[in-house]
């Protein structure tokens, strides 16, 4: 009976004891509580912020500049002051000229959230990048402003129907990587004898702002294949300069262009004996017809000095260019010639000399090509050019790891050849 009378005094003591600690636990929780500091913004959505500016506390307008407005006439709508605009257009002088506002570029305007609905910020955004602010507060401040642009790696893979447009158009490419990748091209591929058959890989970089592509980045690396043969074209950056360079290291660049105009046909071959479509007499055509509608920009295929700028007769309007000692060309039958074309004019490579016309002897508009090797006229088509300069020898360990990386990637993409359009 003693024993257990001891044993519940014992077990009613260590309860007494636990209560007590549990008592002291939650009086210091609850003084804690009572001293800790109060967090008033800890329910607080986050400000919401554009170009830079928290706009929660504004009434803010988004639109496009329509035809016919400028600033003054969009910001006299939002009551500021004509003498308010001309001092914001001196402020921009040297930043952004107001002059070049265009039509259907975006804009946001935040205004007071009151019934005058005054305008605080003015922001043009003069591309899907680049905007200007005008501040319009209590002090006028202008300044330029970029958005994120966020790139990401994508692959695009196709075999070629009727043309690279439309295989690009298939897989819902953009237009720009057909552009670029035929300017990569320019010195390697013959646009104007693609096959059906012939296929294509590219790995690209495509540029998105706020969720929305604005465009191409860089074509990082391609495999071009015409005839059954591969053509690599690897980008590479030597000296601060950027250029394409096949699995060799050798420049795809060449001293001469493939074609003076781009996404045409040939109609006339080089000949010793063509029927001439007006004169109806067989005579030497020595050169390459390629059919354009009238007003297609001509390039020069390479750099020169324009020797002579004239109407030539059943020529029409004639350009001739001496590229060096030994190469010249001529372009023949334009509308019109390119900006600041004249005899004596220094070209580069790629640059407009002039316009696809009808002038002279011609049944339709197309560009007479012609090549010259010393005097002599040679066929353009089967002219070699000599490439630009390869990847140097101390950098080609660098270059080859590109190569690696890249080859491997294209690689893995061309067996078999889809027509795809994906990331990476």
């Amino acid at each position: 009976m003693k024993i257990f009378t001891r044993k519940r005094i014992i077990e009613a003591a260590g309860i007494i004891v636990i209560a007590i600690l549990l008592l002291f636990a939650v009086d210091y929780y609850m003084s804690a509580l009572r001293k800790a500091p109060v967090n008033e913004n800890a329910y607080l959505p986050e400000p919401r912020v554009e170009y830079g500016i928290v706009v929660d506390s504004f009434y803010v307008v988004k639109d496009v500049v329509k035809a016919n407005e400028n600033l003054s006439s969009i910001l006299m709508n939002y009551n500021t002051p004509m003498g308010t605009i001309e001092q914001l257009v001196t402020k921009a002088a040297g930043l952004f000229d107001v002059r070049k506002i265009r039509a259907g570029n975006k804009y946001t305007l935040l205004c007071s959230n009151d019934n005058t609905r005054k305008a605080e910020y003015f922001i043009y955004e003069s591309s899907p990048t680049d905007y200007v602010v005008f501040e319009i507060g209590d002090s006028l401040h202008v300044h330029l402003g970029e958005k994120e642009v966020i790139v990401k790696t994508k692959t695009a893979s196709g075999t070629i129907s009727s043309s690279l447009w439309n295989a690009m158009a298939e897989i819902n490419a953009s237009p720009n990587l057909t552009i670029a990748l035929s300017e990569i091209y320019a010195w390697t591929v013959d646009f104007y004898a693609i096959q059906k058959g012939d296929n294509f890989t590219a790995i690209y970089e495509e540029l998105f702002v706020e969720g929305e592509s604005v465009g191409l980045g860089n074509i990082l690396s391609a495999r071009f294949n015409q005839g059954g043969k591969d053509n690599y074209a690897f980008r590479f950056v030597q000296d601060n300069n950027t250029d394409y360079f096949d699995e060799k290291g050798q420049s795809l660049r060449r001293a001469f262009l493939k074609a003076p105009l781009k996404f045409s046909r040939i109609s006339s071959r080089f000949s010793n004996s063509r029927l001439h479509p007006v004169l109806r007499i067989r005579r030497p055509h020595h050169g390459v017809d390629y059919a354009a509608p009238k007003g297609t920009p001509v390039h020069t295929i390479g750099s020169g000095t324009v020797t002579d700028v004239r109407y030539a007769g059943g020529a029409g309007r004639m350009v001739k260019i001496k590229h060096n000692s030994t190469y010249s060309t001529a372009y023949l039958h334009l509308s019109g010639y390119g900006p600041g074309i004249r005899s004596g004019a220094r070209v580069q490579q790629g640059q407009i000399i002039g316009y696809v016309g009808s002038s002279g002897l011609s049944t339709g508009p197309h560009l007479d090509f012609r090549f010259y090797k010393n005097g002599t006229p040679i066929d353009p088509l089967k002219v070699e050019s000599p490439p630009a300069l390869p990847v140097k020898k101390e950098l080609m360990d660098s270059f080859n790891q590109v190569k690696l990386v890249r080859g491997r990637q294209l690689d893995s993409l061309n067996m078999p050849v889809k027509q795809t359009i994906r990331p990476i």
